[in-house]
């Protein structure tokens, strides 16, 4: 079975191409690649540039060296961004649900579709390795994360009431992502 993080074109496909929102012009998917424990300083600096400082330290660590984590990300080739990770994508494997705990873009690399490209090779390796589900929680009023998940095919499943620090409520999307018999991939509320 082939590595999600590695996915790209075989010898004969051609690499699929992003339209710049700012010119409209294609761009070249940026490699995703699996994070591990030595990218824990990158993550934090992303966290704080993307997030606000999200995160501690020791989240992040669990996150990196978790059993059942998935944890993806982007460097910052031809991104815009400052040297180093420009996007991170990580979820924990239950039994056979994806649970999306980030996903997160530096400030200067987005609107180039690497949460896009993030979020569908992280739930494709989670469909690799048994997952049926995906699920995830999201501000109520992040709208550009809403439209990501929502082009994605993520429903609103319910609402978590002040779930944020700052009072917020999360909206529990969810989305079907087993294969279908014929091969194309399943959508819908539960």
């Amino acid at each position: 079975m082939p590595d999600p993080t590695d996915a790209g074109p075989g010898p004969s496909q051609p690499a699929p191409q992003i339209p710049d929102p700012s010119s409209g012009l294609p761009i070249s998917p940026t490699p995703v690649r699996q994070l591990q424990a030595p990218d824990l300083q990158a993550c934090l600096a992303l966290d704080g540039a993307a997030l606000g400082g999200f995160w501690s330290e020791s989240q992040w660590r669990s996150e990196l060296e978790g059993a059942g984590r998935l944890c993806l990300g982007i460097d910052a080739a031809n991104s815009g961004a400052p040297a180093g990770l420009v996007a991170v994508a990580c979820g924990w494997l239950v039994v056979d649900e994806l649970h999306i705990t980030v996903l997160a873009v530096h400030p200067a690399g987005r609107r180039r579709g690497l949460g896009r490209q993030l979020l569908e090779a992280l739930l494709a390796g989670a469909r690799a390795r048994g997952a049926l589900h995906a699920t995830l929680e999201v501000a109520s009023d992040n709208q550009a994360a809403l439209a990501l998940y929502g082009a994605c095919a993520f429903e609103t499943a319910g609402t978590r009431r002040g779930y944020y620090r700052g009072g917020q409520d999360a909206l529990i999307q969810w989305k079907r992502i087993a294969a279908t018999e014929s091969g194309s991939l399943e959508s819908g509320a539960r």
